[in-house]
């Protein structure tokens, strides 16, 4: 069983930035790949970025390439998302999810609770 708890996100001015966290417990953190996924209220879930166990593969959603960069620190068995130049339609509620890898949710076995990021305009 995996745990995942994600943290860092709030309130942000259009142009600002937020780093968003995702700690994991249980498993081998190392041994499986992580993704964000938002959820925008009234949409459906969708995929931000997707990062392999070893950190070496990457994906991010055309809509945030070049302003959202995922990563992660398998010594300290969190994953990260460093959100950059916001807009205000990136206001969402973030979701990190492990076991699994790709772009689709169902695809995922372990998700965290979520944290807010609001964009001001």
């Amino acid at each position: 069983q995996v745990h995942l708890v994600e943290s860092g996100g709030g309130l942000v001015q259009a142009g600002g930035s937020l780093r968003l966290s995702c700690a994991a417990s249980g498993g081998t953190f190392s041994s499986y790949a992580m993704g964000w996924f938002r959820q925008a209220s009234g949409k459906e879930r969708e995929f931000v970025a997707t990062i392999s166990g070893s950190g070496g593969s990457t994906d991010v959603a055309d809509s945030v390439k070049g302003r959202f960069t995922i990563s992660r620190d398998n010594a300290k068995n969190t994953g990260y998302l460093q959100i950059s130049s916001l807009k205000p339609e990136d206001t969402a509620i973030y979701y990190c999810a492990a076991g699994g890898f790709g772009t689709i949710p169902a695809a995922y076995r372990y998700w965290g609770q979520g944290t807010q990021v609001t964009v001001s305009s």
